[in-house]
């Protein structure tokens, strides 16, 4: 059976990163694992937003790095998708994990590089060992010496390469990194990729897919890969 996941909690009807888009998300048994980006604050917690600077999805400017916990949360982070999303806040990390624990699978995307972000590694993984989710999450980034990093300091939790584009020797690289999950775009990913990398033991989670007649191919290379998309309902038809 295809996993549905919800890019960024269930985005295509709240604002993406947020505790309601994570809780519309949760409250549909057939979204079994979801999708969130996590960054830092300037003060060292972790927290959901996708962009490295404030404007597009809240009422701030500047970088996210660059503001404390404190400073985020006056932001509104809902207003920009709909007026009665206002005051909606950026939510933490943590959060999130206690939230989803035992719930669904959570993809948490790294939105760093190992130099944007020396420590991120370290504060995400130990909120997911202080909530006794090592078994929940995947861990992911587009930065392949970040996921080498993250496997030296964790032997458990799954870790996976992002990538958008077609990079000779995928599956090598993987390996390489220490990944068990390659999570590519979608209009670079094909049948015999995701076939190739199921069978050596990957997940492959294709993204971002909301057109249903891009998501009903998919789903036919193989029963296993997933589907991350900001809009699950387009999904049930297919499974």
């Amino acid at each position: 059976m295809n996993i549905c996941m919800a890019h960024r909690g269930w985005s295509g009807k709240a604002p993406e990163n947020t505790m309601t888009a994570i809780r519309l998300a949760l409250a549909e048994p057939a979204i079994k694992a979801m999708e969130i980006d996590v960054q830092l604050t300037r003060d060292g917690v972790p927290v959901l937003i996708h962009d490295f600077t404030l404007e597009r999805t809240t009422n701030g400017r500047g970088l996210v790095m660059d503001r404390t916990l404190a400073e985020l949360r006056e932001l509104d982070a809902g207003s920009w998708f709909g007026d009665k999303f206002a005051g909606e806040r950026i939510p933490t990390l943590e959060e999130a994990l206690i939230a989803v624990k035992g719930r669904c699978t959570l993809n948490i995307e790294l939105k760093a590089t190992s130099d944007m972000y020396p420590d991120i590694a370290e504060k995400v993984l130990a909120l997911v060992e202080k909530h006794g989710m090592k078994q929940e999450v995947y861990l992911t980034s587009f930065d392949h010496d970040l996921i080498r990093h993250v496997r030296t300091l964790d032997q458990e939790v799954q870790t996976g390469l992002i990538v958008y584009g077609r990079p000779v020797l995928m599956l090598e690289q993987m390996e390489a990194a220490g990944a068990t999950i390659l999570s590519m775009g979608y209009p670079f990913l094909n049948r015999e990729l995701t076939v190739a990398a199921i069978e050596k033991g990957f997940k492959v989670i294709a993204w971002t897919l909301d057109d249903p007649k891009h998501i009903r191919e998919v789903i036919s290379w193989h029963p296993q890969v997933q589907i991350c998309t900001n809009h699950p309902d387009r999904m049930w038809e297919f499974v």
